[in-house]
C-alpha cells in the first residue's frame, strides 16, 4: 500500500497570452479579416489561465472553486496539441467536458458552489491525465453573470503517489 500526499494547484492568469489572443481579435476586426476555418477567438469575457505541473504522476482529488459573488465560471481546457507560441487556437483543440461552477443569487457566502458533478469529476481526471505529458496546461476561463477574475479563486487538488 503506497502513501499519498496532496498537491493543490491554483489556476493562474496568463496575461501575456491573453493579450496576444486579444490582439488577434483586434487585428482581424481592423482588417475586416476572417478567422481561419475552425479558429477559436477569445471572447471579451474570457481570459487564458494556466496550470504548471510540478509533478506528473497525479490522480484527481477534488475542486476548490470559490465565487465571492453570484455568477458563473466555465473552465475549458486546451489539448496538448496547441502550442500558443506557434499556432492559433482551434476549436478542435478544446477538450470536453468543461468545468462549470456557479453560485445563485441569495445564497450564503459559506455555501459551496454548484457544479455538474459527473462533468467536474471527468474534467479533473482528464487534467490529471494531461499532466503526465505536459508541464503546463492552458485553459480558457469564461467569467459570466457578474463574476470577474478578481472575484474568483479556482484550485484543483491531486493525490500524488509516493513510490
Amino acid at each position: 500500500m503506497s502513501a499519498h500526499s496532496t498537491l493543490q494547484l491554483h489556476f493562474r492568469p496568463d496575461p501575456d497570452l491573453t493579450e496576444v489572443m486579444r490582439q488577434r481579435v483586434c487585428s482581424l476586426q481592423q482588417r475586416r479579416g476572417k478567422r481561419q476555418d475552425g479558429e477559436r477567438l477569445l471572447q471579451d469575457h474570457e481570459a487564458v489561465y494556466r496550470l504548471d505541473f510540478t509533478q506528473q504522476a497525479l490522480r484527481f482529488a477534488h475542486w476548490d472553486v470559490r465565487l465571492k459573488h453570484p455568477g458563473r465560471i466555465t473552465l475549458t481546457a486546451t489539448s496538448q496539441l496547441w502550442t500558443p507560441d506557434l499556432t492559433h487556437l482551434m476549436n478542435r483543440q478544446l477538450l470536453e467536458p468543461v468545468g462549470v461552477f456557479w453560485r445563485d443569487e441569495g445564497e450564503p457566502d459559506e455555501m459551496p458552489v454548484h457544479h455538474y458533478e459527473a462533468d467536474a469529476q471527468e474534467f479533473g481526471e482528464r487534467i490529471a491525465e494531461m499532466a503526465k505529458v505536459r508541464k503546463t496546461m492552458y485553459f480558457l476561463l469564461a467569467f459570466e453573470q457578474g463574476v470577474s477574475p478578481d472575484t474568483v479563486e479556482c484550485c484543483i487538488s491531486f493525490l500524488v503517489d509516493q513510490n
